[in-house]
């Protein structure tokens, strides 16, 4: 704060500013929460963000897939078709990014 500027008086309780301030700042936010479509100001949980979804699908379709495979193989007496379901995984995986990655963002 510089100098020249005027301070609060320490025996006021309140400076009428600050009050005006406050009241304008509570009808700003009022205001935006009507435009958003909600009161609730908490933000998306890390865990439902889109990094996550994406890291999730990365992780489980290959793996989810190559556990399939391994089972075929097992009980079929095969060879190989575990790795086929890898990337039969990963294929499905980045299908699934991609329609994740064309859905509009949620939240502020």
């Amino acid at each position: 704060m510089a100098e020249s500027e005027p301070r609060q008086d320490p025996d006021s309780t309140e400076d009428a500013r600050l009050t005006s301030l406050d009241e304008r700042l509570r009808r700003a936010q009022a205001g935006g929460a009507r435009r958003v479509g909600g009161t609730d100001s908490k933000a998306t949980p890390y865990y439902r963000s889109p990094g996550y979804r994406v890291l999730s699908v990365l992780i489980s379709y290959p793996l989810g897939s190559a556990m399939i495979g391994f089972a075929i193989d097992w009980f079929a007496q095969t060879r190989g078709v575990w790795v086929a379901m890898l990337f039969v995984g990963f294929g499905l995986a980045i299908w699934e990014v991609w329609k994740i990655s064309k859905q509009p963002p949620t939240g502020a």
